[in-house]
């Protein structure tokens, strides 16, 4: 325990790691380029509205995610998703249709054509791939599931999770758990009652079946309760400029506020994008470098719309709806942010997220924004019957939002751990390695803590 960690990031991978570290009496030092920590988590009110600008909620998949809230003492602020906000809808011929959430709704739905319904049962007796390490999820799901559900479930789920292109995303690395229900069980229907089993063994919950959570001042709130509790091991407003390998240690340079200092340490973890971190261990070893700068970033802008409910047609009764690139619309889908959680929106008034761009839409970052904003509204509108204006409208443009697993991954994952092999202290992670959602990353959390746990030991 007197072994010093540096973590470089203040998201939610790096604080989640120093809390726990900080907790079992490490001496941890967080170091945090922005003036506020949370990384893509951003909570701002504008003119009255809460708006996330990053993640908008958690699902509750780990009992990490519990025992952090208690910890910090954030239950009194803690909201589970509004029961409406179940509801999922999908775009499919310019109408909107509820995703069927159960095998009655399934065979009513009219999302799906009956041939695309009788093709799932074929799916028990399909075999396994030749290929699974280099097979996209599009591969995967056209041959297991048929191409309709390909294009009217999996595609628009890929760009509301990842902003992703399903024929470019590897499912062994985006996908591991649906992977290796062919891989372990041999399909996906006998492997999904099984693994639920296993799930129940480890207190852990499915993506489909856990709550959605976020807190009345917005998903901000962990990482600054986080920060909060760990004082002044956070230093925020810190750019880390250099790392030099010392005789049995390393050390970090960063620049304070325009002041040049330096921390000795033993254990270096990077949360950092993968496209910083390429610049900043490029010097260890000029292959990582190449590895972490093939991991592709897209461009996703997420827009804020407010209207009065008297102007909506569409009846607000879920979490929001997803847009397959089959119908050829200006964005990927809108969250009813107000349906799901409270404090999102005043009086008579209704609040939405939309998603534009990302790997489906690469090109948004060379638009004309006005343009761009004016198309998308006007689509928006036209789906949810809306007959004026919004009253308020904020955005928030991320150049390199999600990092994207696609097919390949596995030999940027390989280096990576030949890298920590090579230069034992440092660990690299954040949302390229383990996962992208906020339960992935809190639940890596654990997983990189006891790894820098067991480095500490090995180094004394």
């Amino acid at each position: 325990m007197n072994k010093k960690i540096v973590i470089l990031g203040a998201g939610i991978s790096g604080l989640a790691a120093a809390y726990w570290l900080n907790k079992d009496g490490y001496d941890v030092t967080v170091l945090e380029k922005k003036a506020e920590v949370g990384g893509s988590m951003e909570s701002v009110v504008e003119k009255g509205y809460m708006f996330d600008r990053g993640p908008n909620s958690g699902l509750e998949t780990t009992p990490l995610i519990g025992q952090l809230i208690d910890g910090l003492n954030l239950r009194d602020q803690l909201v589970y998703a509004n029961k409406e906000g179940n509801k999922r809808y999908i775009l499919r011929d310019n109408n909107l249709y509820p995703l069927p959430m159960s095998p009655p709704a399934f065979i009513k739905t009219k999302l799906f054509s009956t041939g695309a319904k009788l093709r799932l049962f074929a799916e028990p007796f399909i075999g396994r791939s030749n290929d699974g390490y280099y097979q996209s999820i599009a591969e995967f799901v056209k041959r297991r599931l048929g191409k309709e559900f390909l294009d009217y479930a999996i595609n628009p789920f890929v760009a509301g999770v990842y902003a992703g292109n399903p024929e470019e995303l590897s499912v062994k690395s985006a996908f591991p758990k649906l992977y290796a229900l062919e891989e372990k069980y041999g399909g996906l229907i006998i492997g999904s009652v099984k693994s639920m089993r296993e799930r129940k063994k480890r207190a852990e919950k499915s993506k489909q079946s856990a709550r959605m959570f976020s807190f009345i001042d917005g998903m901000q709130t962990l990482p600054k309760a986080i920060a909060a509790s760990l004082g002044n091991n956070v230093i925020t407003s810190a750019e880390v400029t250099g790392i030099k390998k010392t005789q049995n240690s390393y050390s970090v340079l960063y620049n304070n506020s325009g002041t040049e200092k330096e921390i000795e340490c033993d254990v270096i973890y990077s949360t950092l994008p993968a496209y910083f971190a390429a610049d900043l261990f490029k010097p260890f070893d000029d292959g990582l470098e190449k590895h972490l700068k093939e991991i592709y970033y897209p461009p996703v802008l997420v827009v804020y719309l407010v209207y009065n409910k008297t102007v909506i047609k569409q009846a607000l009764d879920g979490f929001g709806f997803l847009i397959p690139a089959k119908e050829k619309k200006s964005f990927l889908g809108a969250i009813w942010s107000s349906v799901i959680f409270p404090n999102r929106a005043e009086g008579d008034t209704a609040s939405f997220t939309l998603f534009i761009g990302g790997a489906r839409n690469p090109e948004i970052g060379n638009i004309d924004k006005e343009i761009l904003f004016k198309k998308v509204r006007g689509e928006f509108e036209q789906l949810m019957g809306i007959s004026a204006d919004p009253v308020h409208f904020f955005y928030r443009y991320w150049p390199k939002s999600i990092p994207q697993y696609n097919i390949g991954y596995i030999e940027h994952e390989k280096y990576i751990e030949e890298f920590e092999a090579k230069n034992p202290g440092i660990v690299l992670g954040g949302n390229y390695r383990g996962g992208i959602s906020v339960g992935d990353c809190i639940k890596n959390s654990e997983i990189i803590t006891n790894k820098i746990k067991e480095l500490c030991v090995s180094a004394s």
